[in-house]
């Protein structure tokens, strides 16, 4: 049975995590509330995201916090990982979830209402709605949509969604108005001095945010 929260979203990245490893980062931001992890790495390769892969599920085992692999299918089988998260330029959901099965978790980003109205809730479980602003983590991404675009596009979808782009501790009030589920943060942990202090200024403001 597939169970995992869209609460506080981390998305890896290599670049940002300089002063504290992939793992590392991981480990202390899961101590601070992050409820699911996405690996990804557009350099590393199959085999890089296998090796990688494997060192943060050797770590994140008994935590209950799931592990996402970003767009390599190959890779995410390999590694055993919980799911596999895909955009509309990478494997079609349908595709991937013919090869993953029914137990592992498929998340499709959404960028416009076009996009929002074709997703197939028997195939995807949750989307990644955004990009909210700008970021520097992804540059190619396509134009920001804001607070009023992730609460129109998580209307039309109707899943389980997490508002991602350029997302910060002062954005986490205006996604939940929204209606999203969570948020994904890159930056917001990864490179931070302390991820996991980040990890929990985010969790406690989440929990603010709903009361």
């Amino acid at each position: 049975m597939k169970k995992f929260g869209l609460s506080l979203y981390l998305v890896l990245d290599p670049g940002l995590c300089r002063t504290h490893s992939m793992v590392e980062t991981t480990m202390a931001a899961i101590a601070g509330g992050v409820t699911i992890v996405q690996l990804r790495d557009k350099k590393a390769g199959t085999e890089g995201l296998i090796r990688i892969g494997r060192e943060l599920m050797d770590a994140m085992s008994g935590t209950g916090v799931p592990l996402i692999v970003n767009d390599d299918i190959d890779a995410a089988i390999a590694i055993g990982a919980d799911g596999l998260h895909v955009g509309q330029d990478d494997l079609p959901s349908r595709a991937a979830r013919d090869r993953l099965g029914r137990d592992k978790i498929i998340g499709l980003s959404i960028e416009d209402e076009a996009v929002a109205r074709k997703v197939d809730p028997s195939i995807v479980d949750y989307v990644g709605i955004g990009p909210i602003f700008a970021t520097p983590t992804k540059p190619d991404h396509k134009p920001a949509i804001g607070f009023d675009g992730l609460a129109e596009l998580i209307k039309i979808a109707g899943l389980p969604s997490v508002a991602i782009g350029g997302l910060k501790l002062e954005h986490v009030a205006p996604v939940i108005k929204s209606g999203a589920n969570g948020l994904a943060v890159v930056s917001a942990i990864c490179g931070q001095p302390d991820p996991e202090s980040a990890a929990k200024r985010l969790s406690d403001a989440l929990k603010t945010a709903r009361s």
